[in-house]
Formats: structure tokens, sequence, C-alpha cells
């Protein structure tokens, strides 16, 4: 979810924000095309950096970006970055845990030689069960019929860009567990589609879009 569309360039420039928004005008496809390309091979380039980050940033440096950690903006930036590099891998045909593993091993040996002065025998464990639910299709057709969604469904929806979420007024959510908490997904959800939230309990929410 982009907190401050304005902030200065990183992997992306505000003009490359403004294009991945839709709010960019493009009078011709090659022109569109020129920018996707240029924002993957920024990502690549981006993401290339990070061997040389690892090596050579001194940690007082690797500590002073994540002072940062208690800014709500900062821990969605990190947790959409995991997301991105596991969904990126997954459908590229390769296990994120080839990638993990190795990762969180070799971490865990440098703090241990930086921070104790040991050495360290690293075990990482890594299982995920994915049981796949509702279909956009049939999400988006209890939508447009007011019937309520869960979290999750509407999630999948908003990154599929079925076009029910512009078509939409409002959208009710159905929260889990008879509660009124959610880990925060609608929140960001609300933030990243630009709507009002409204709770009718005892464990709905309505969107206003």
């Amino acid at each position: 979810m982009d907190h401050d569309a304005d902030r200065p360039r990183g992997v992306l420039s505000p003009a490359d924000r403004a294009f991945l928004r839709g709010e960019t005008e493009m009078t011709h496809d090659q022109s569109r095309r020129n920018a996707e390309a240029r924002i993957r091979k920024r990502i690549v380039n981006a993401i290339e950096d990070f061997t040389l980050l690892v090596h050579t940033l001194k940690p007082k440096d690797r500590e002073g970006v994540f002072d940062t950690v208690d800014d709500p903006a900062f821990v969605d930036g990190v947790l959409s970055m995991l997301s991105f590099t596991y969904l990126g891998l997954k459908e590229s045909g390769m296990d994120f845990e080839r990638v993990l593993v190795p990762a969180v091993r070799r971490a865990e040996e440098v703090h241990a030689a930086d921070t104790l002065g040991s050495t360290a025998d690293v075990a990482v464990d890594f299982d995920v069960r994915a049981e796949y639910g509702t279909s956009v299709a049939d999400t988006a057709d209890r939508i447009r019929s007011d019937t309520p969604v869960t979290p999750e469904e509407l999630f999948a929806v908003a990154m599929a860009d079925d076009p029910v979420v512009s078509e939409a007024e409002t959208i009710l959510v159905r929260l889990p567990h008879g509660t009124d908490a959610d880990d925060g997904v609608l929140d960001r959800l609300a933030s990243y589609l630009d709507a009002g939230l409204t709770h009718r309990p005892p464990n709905r929410v309505e969107l206003t879009l």
C-alpha cells in the first residue's frame, strides 16, 4: 500500500508510482511497454544491489535502516517485499525455501561471528500448507449481490484488479470468528482502495468506495 506516493525516489520514482497506480495517461502502447520494461529493469538492478549491501554496508548503517521498524509503512513495505519475492519465485518455478534457507543460515552465522564472537549451528524449518478457497469470480459475484466476503477474499479480488472493485459503492466484509480483529488487513485494503471503513457489530465492516 503506497502510504506516501510523493516520497523521494527509491526503486521507483514518483512518476513510476503514478504509472503503476494508473494515474499516467499513455497515448501509445509502446510508451506503456517502455515504462513497464524500465520498472522491471530497476527492480532487477535493485535486487542485485543487495549483494553489495549485505557484504559492504556497515552494521551501523544497516541498523539505521531498520530504526524505522515501528513505522507501519516500513513494516508493510518489508511484508510486501517478501510477498513479491515469494510470488515471483513461485511463478518462476523456484521454491522460496531454496533461497530462504541459505539466506537465514548465512545471516545467523554472520550475526554469531560479529555480535556474539562465536560460531552457529543453524537449522531452518520452512513449511507452507496452502488451501485455496473461493474463486475471484465467485467473490466478485457475491460483492455485486451485497453478500459479505472475508478480508482474504476481498484482498484476492483487489489484487486481481477485478472491475467489481471500481464499480461497487460499498462492500460488506465479514470478520473471522465473530470478532472485530483482522490483523490490519482491512486497514491496508481500505488505504489501497481509498475507501472508508464503518464497523457494523457484531462482526461486519462496510467499505465505502
